[in-house]
């Protein structure tokens, strides 16, 4: 039986990362590391730089013609990137 001030291991982990203020920086690692299965493997392997700073995603990408089919396709990839992470984590794609 559960007393009333009882939590899941899931709310625990919520609450403590929202104390450190380290929730964002989790979601952002995150979707890093899901990359690939968000643009697919690939544009992931030509892929060379990815970070996230300040709600902007940095790419650097290798391929020209990728890099062009990316910069249109840039208000989706935010879409889902934000869809993903249930939250606002990117507000803009910016090309290196």
């Amino acid at each position: 039986m559960r007393k009333t001030n009882d939590k899941s291991l899931k709310e625990a982990i919520e609450q403590m990362m929202q104390v450190y203020k380290i929730k964002r920086k989790f979601d952002e690692t995150g979707i890093i590391a899901q990359w690939p299965e968000l643009v697919g493997k690939s544009v992931a392997n030509r892929t060379k730089e990815l970070f996230i700073h300040d709600k902007k995603l940095f790419l650097r990408i290798e391929s020209s013609v990728i890099k062009n089919e990316l910069m249109l396709m840039r208000s989706q990839i935010i879409e889902k990137i934000n869809t993903e992470a249930k939250s606002v984590l990117i507000e803009e794609i910016i090309f290196l």
